[in-house]
């Protein structure tokens, strides 16, 4: 890569790169901008004469970034924030969201339970503001956010980080779904040694045992999980016609509950309640954008 100067680069081309990277496509980004692909192609074709790579390679889904696109990214995207920021300060009380966006990583189960009030919430706060929900769970959330790939988080904790800053939401507990067909007529709940004899399906990040093993091995009892996945989003499709258990966050029991059909049962077994947090960096304190949204998660929340 030869000596460049900022002078001398056309800074329209950051614009290109950040609808490249988010939207994996030549032709998706130039509708996103309002040009043609060709101008697309020959933005890109200047970008990696500028950054000496080739910045995204072709596969059989779209473009996807290179590791070095990957690095540029956020600091890109914060530069072109900054941008946006600016012409808000012209006028500080018009609604300045067009082209921004704003990551929220969570579990699909956040999601599922959340999801459609933070995205009314947000219409109602910042018009044309964009959200991107992407997946993360408390062991990985603090890297997601130092490395910028998420600008908030909502999970059961994982902020220790000391340059993160987070704020409880409130407190989680634990609720039972099941096939109506594999219960009695009239029946609302299952004992503990109905608990144990059915099957379980388990949602975990990884491995087959989890939070009710841990509570049934301190009564001496265990469970046979049958099957684990990663989405709670899977459940309705692998509960129904079975006469096995899912044992998950209340939050989106009672979501799946609402939509699927499943019955919504009470958890025999007591098991430790949880908090649920936000995480932020806390660098981006200032931007009202961010703010924003977290005030909009937090009214998500407190609206339950």
């Amino acid at each position: 890569m030869s000596q460049m100067n900022i002078a001398t680069v056309d800074l329209n081309l950051l614009k290109v790169f950040e609808a490249l990277h988010e939207e994996s496509s030549a032709s998706r980004a130039a509708l996103r901008l309002g040009v043609t692909q060709s101008a697309v192609s020959a933005a890109l074709r200047r970008l990696r004469e500028v950054y000496g790579d080739q910045l995204f390679v072709r596969t059989g889904r779209g473009l996807a970034p290179t590791l070095k696109a990957n690095q540029l990214k956020p600091v890109v995207s914060d530069a072109l924030n900054k941008c946006r920021q600016s012409l808000a300060m012209v006028d500080p009380t018009a609604n300045h969201y067009e082209g921004r966006s704003v990551t929220v990583g969570l579990s699909d189960d956040f999601e599922i339970a959340y999801g459609r009030r933070l995205i009314e919430e947000i219409a109602r706060r910042a018009p044309k503001l964009r959200l991107i929900f992407r997946q993360t769970h408390s062991q990985i959330v603090a890297r997601a956010l130092m490395e910028r790939s998420i600008d908030l988080a909502i999970t059961a904790g994982g902020f220790a980080e000391r340059l993160l800053s987070r704020q409880v939401l409130g407190e989680g507990g634990y609720a039972c779904l099941v096939d109506p067909e594999s219960l009695a007529p009239g029946q609302q709940q299952i004992d503990l040694e109905e608990f144990v004899t059915r099957e379980h399906l388990l949602v975990s990040s990884g491995g087959f045992i989890g939070i009710t093993d841990e509570g049934l091995a301190a009564l001496g009892r265990s469970r046979r999980v049958c099957a684990s996945t990663t989405h709670f989003a899977a459940l309705p499709h692998l509960l129904k016609g079975s006469d096995a258990v899912a044992t998950i966050p209340t939050h989106a029991a009672q979501a799946i509950a609402a939509m699927s059909g499943l019955t919504l049962l009470p958890c025999p077994l007591a098991l430790p309640r949880y908090p649920i947090e936000l995480g932020w960096r806390t660098s981006t304190q200032i931007d009202p954008v961010v703010l924003t949204v977290r005030e909009a998660i937090g009214a998500s929340f407190r609206a339950e």
